[in-house]
């Protein structure tokens, strides 16, 4: 065996090659190195195409939604870094999904178009605005038309009981959703013809009574009213605000039958009776509906309390009423009771007690009764007798029976 051949080959075996070592790779190197160099079994999954702006734009809603796999989320977050399109639309995007996600009601607000009314006329006046005085009239038929056109062709049927007060007891009547709106269409018709616009009734044998022009509506019908009756009523009431807002006129008496009422006064009595109905109706067919706004029903809770002292006196001449205790010039002031409305609508008035000719006064109060506004419109509306009436009471124990006794009677059909 030669020694000189000890790094070679043994005998039988493939010579090795020698290797002769090379410089150290520097750290910068590292990157070229094959996955295998580090121990990796499998290499990685080559990077994916970047995505276009197009198919960026068309993720932007399954982004909105938390739909987009974690690549996609990703690659659309960096492009929203730097495309402000992109963001302005995923912002509105984001917005319109938490719209999806509320738990409130999908009911619309009642006063939402008094709202909406309110901000367009702050921006640019009506040529011929609706006047103060008939404002209320064309909010509450506004919002009874809502209600109306919101409810199906079965629940036009639906039963409602109207109720109000004749002499010291509660009556009632029975009717249909669409038998109430019949009802308001006659009883507007007063006001129709003291305008001189075409009555609902006819030309013949117009009766004046709001009872007697309601139980000729309803006699009248050859059918039991249906849908169809809304139509003729929303075109009624807006003739009458249309026809009040331009002609401006305010000096017109408008009968009822046994007394008349000045146009003003009219069309808020009219509105009054337009929103008891609506909450009869809605109770009917189960759905919400609120009290009008608090400048409103302040109106109407002042027309009720200058009703009372002629009313009270009405009651006095048929016997359900005390006599009068101490009687005064016409003008000057009398007897007198505190009426204390509080919540929405509230307010003070001084009813005279001895004579609708007296004046009501601080100085010669005898009684207060003090109550919710709403509780004393139920009240006005026959819906809530006297006695049940949550009121609170000090003073002259006759004198308040027979104002909220008043109170009541002045409700009817």
């Amino acid at each position: 065996m030669n020694q000189g051949q000890g790094d070679g080959a043994r005998d039988g075996e493939h010579p090795v090659e020698r290797r002769i070592p090379g410089p150290r790779a520097a750290a910068d190197d590292w990157d070229c190195l094959p996955p295998a160099a580090f121990g990796s079994s499998e290499p990685p999954e080559p990077p994916g195409p970047p995505f276009s702006h197009r198919v960026l734009k068309s993720l932007l809603g399954a982004w909105a939604l938390a739909a987009c796999s974690a690549e996609e989320t990703a690659a659309v977050e960096e492009h929203l870094t730097s495309c402000a399109p992109c963001a302005d639309e995923a912002l509105r995007l984001r917005d319109a999904v938490g719209l999806l996600h509320t738990d409130g009601t999908l009911d619309l607000d009642p006063m939402l178009r008094s709202r909406v009314l309110e901000g367009c006329l702050g921006r640019r006046p009506a040529r011929i605005p609706v006047p103060s005085w008939a404002a209320p009239y064309d909010a509450e038929t506004a919002r009874l038309d809502a209600l109306l056109r919101d409810i199906g062709d079965s629940e036009w049927h639906a039963p409602v009981r109207l109720k109000w007060f004749e002499g010291e007891r509660q009556v009632n009547r029975r009717t249909t959703v669409a038998g109430v709106i019949g009802h308001l269409m006659a009883v507007d018709g007063l006001v129709s013809t003291a305008l001189g616009l075409d009555d609902p009734l006819g030309e013949g044998g117009r009766p004046v009574s709001p009872t007697e022009r309601t139980e000729s509506f309803w006699a009248s019908a050859r059918r039991p009213p249906t849908r169809a009756v809304r139509a003729p009523w929303r075109d009624q009431s807006h003739t009458l605000v249309r026809t009040v807002s331009f002609a401006g006129v305010q000096d017109i008496s408008v009968p009822y039958g046994g007394f008349a009422l000045p146009l003003h006064d009219s069309l808020l009595e009219r509105a009054f009776e337009c929103w008891v109905h609506g909450g009869d109706i809605a109770d009917a067919v189960d759905y919400p509906y609120e009290p009008p706004a608090s400048a409103h029903l302040h109106d109407m809770i002042d027309l009720a309390a200058r009703l009372l002292p002629a009313t009270l006196a009405g009651r006095r001449r048929a016997g359900l009423a005390g006599p009068a205790r101490h009687l005064v010039t016409a003008g000057s002031p009398g007897r007198s009771l505190h009426l204390e409305v509080e919540g929405r609508g509230g307010g003070d008035w001084y009813i005279a007690l001895d004579s609708p000719a007296a004046l009501g006064s601080p100085a010669h109060t005898v009684a207060q009764v003090a109550l919710d506004g709403v509780e004393f419109c139920r009240l006005v509306a026959g819906h809530v007798s006297p006695v049940e009436a949550a009121a609170g009471q000090e003073g002259d124990r006759e004198a308040i029976r027979d104002v909220l006794c008043a109170a009541a009677s002045l409700s009817r059909l």
